[in-house]
């Protein structure tokens, strides 16, 4: 997550410690803030809101229903949001741990005792997310790969590329092929219509359940039914995206040992190429995923009617499509923030990149107070463009209380709590009197 500012005084200047505020790279927090938001908008439409847990007619209902609003922001989604945002938040994971290995590494230190401190306190926090709040959790995840990074950090600039590009490409089409192994196998056309029927049905009959807590459940009965979903439904797909979320880590380490972020201007031709192709493979990796996508949702074709082979060969252009719209994203941002006029508007980004555990824990317990029955009760009664609407109001909210917040403070209240534990005794909290607290535009 976001690596704040912290005392000094916090650990001897060999040894690895918090990032003082003069040695922060702006435009990693304003990336950071950046992809905050999108996690927001991707979590809201396609989880708390309720409509991932519709059955097959239930949604077909939806679409026929919905407004041309809300089909514009659906499709818009699909190409823009969907995946693109966690792309870039676990990238940028692995661009911090970077950062963090030079500069341990620059005093002659060692960062694995440390590290492996910070990844244990964050495992406990993911896990209390996951199971007292929300299935989605990310923070687990990260946790456990982070040991990943560890194992990597000594390995050449190829293998880092190389294992990235298993991870995040091929890795997501084995997992797909695994998964419809049996119906490829299966001796008839009539089997395997069989297989996917009662796939289909197991599927539904987990989704009805959560869909049943959600509008209708007390937070204890949310918790409980959330759980066995997780358990039985969601952890396959957590599982599968560990390797996933570890090669999008190994893309971040690489960036961070190239130090492109520390010094863009003499880097400033490899984000220009970035961002060109970029938008060449994002187009690639897109367009047949939202043609296949249009057609369902206009009944043209249906999952059944299509070659069992097919998702196979859509899978890695969609991991494609995310992973080239996340670098577009992260180029065009980069090139903006050399100006002095963006610099300032994106700098508006930072204070709540440089809070982005605190605001990412924040943004689920005010998520489950609109959408879930025991808070607003709104699951599958607001619309995408209205769930957007949402979204941008909350963020700019998290906006403004992380400028308030860091003028007063050295670092969110979830940040002071990771280091404090993660040092073993509390960290400075107050800014002191001769800190300058940064402007509302930095």
């Amino acid at each position: 997550m976001a690596h704040v500012p912290a005392s000094p005084d916090s650990a001897s200047p060999a040894d690895a410690r918090p990032v003082d505020a003069h040695e922060r790279l702006e435009l990693l927090d304003v990336l950071r803030g950046f992809a905050l938001f999108g996690i927001l908008v991707s979590n809201v439409q396609m989880w708390f809101s309720g409509r991932v847990f519709l059955t097959r007619e239930q949604f077909e209902a939806f679409i026929a229903n919905a407004s041309l609003l809300d089909t514009v922001t659906r499709y818009t989604f699909e190409a823009l949001v969907s995946g693109r945002f966690m792309t870039l938040f676990a990238f940028l994971f692995g661009l911090g741990f970077a950062v963090q290995l030079g500069r341990a590494e620059a005093r002659g230190g060692d960062i694995v005792p440390l590290y492996a401190r910070r990844l244990a306190v964050l495992l406990v926090m993911g896990v209390l997310h996951l199971f007292l709040l929300w299935y989605g959790d990310i923070l687990s995840s990260y946790a456990l790969m982070g040991f990943g990074l560890l194992l990597l950090r000594r390995r050449s600039d190829t293998t880092l590329l190389v294992v990235a590009a298993v991870l995040c490409l091929v890795w997501p089409m084995l997992m797909n092929l695994l998964w419809r192994l049996p119906q490829m196998l299966a001796d008839s056309p009539e089997a395997r219509e069989a297989l996917m029927t009662a796939a289909r049905e197991k599927s539904d009959a987990a989704s009805a359940r959560m869909l049943t807590a959600i509008t209708s459940g007390s937070w204890w009965e949310v918790t409980k039914t959330s759980a066995a979903y997780y358990r039985n439904d969601f952890f396959l797909m957590m599982l599968a995206g560990l390797l996933t979320c570890l090669g999008r880590f190994a893309l971040g380490l690489w960036a961070g040992r190239r130090r492109l972020f520390h010094d863009v201007p003499a880097h400033r031709g490899f984000f220009r190429k970035l961002l060109g192709w970029g938008l060449v493979a994002a187009v690639i990796g897109t367009v047949p995923g939202l043609v296949v996508s249009i057609l369902f949702h206009q009944k043209v074709v249906t999952p059944e009617s299509l070659p069992v082979w097919f998702p196979l060969v859509l899978s890695p252009l969609r991991s494609l499509g995310q992973l080239a719209l996340a670098a577009v994203y992260l180029a065009g941002i980069t090139l903006l923030f050399q100006r002095a006029a963006w610099q300032r508007v994106l700098g508006l980004l930072a204070p709540a990149g440089r809070m982005a555990l605190t605001n990412y824990l924040s943004q689920t317990v005010i998520s489950l107070l609109i959408f879930y029955a025991y808070g607003l009760g709104q699951a599958i009664k607001r619309g995408p463009f209205a769930c957007v609407v949402i979204c941008v109001g909350v963020f700019s909210v998290q906006v403004l209380w992380s400028h308030l917040w860091l003028a007063r403070f050295r670092f969110g209240p979830v940040e002071w709590l990771w280091r404090s534990l993660t040092y073993g005794k509390a960290q400075p909290m107050r800014r002191a009197a001769s800190d300058t607290p940064a402007p509302l535009a930095a």
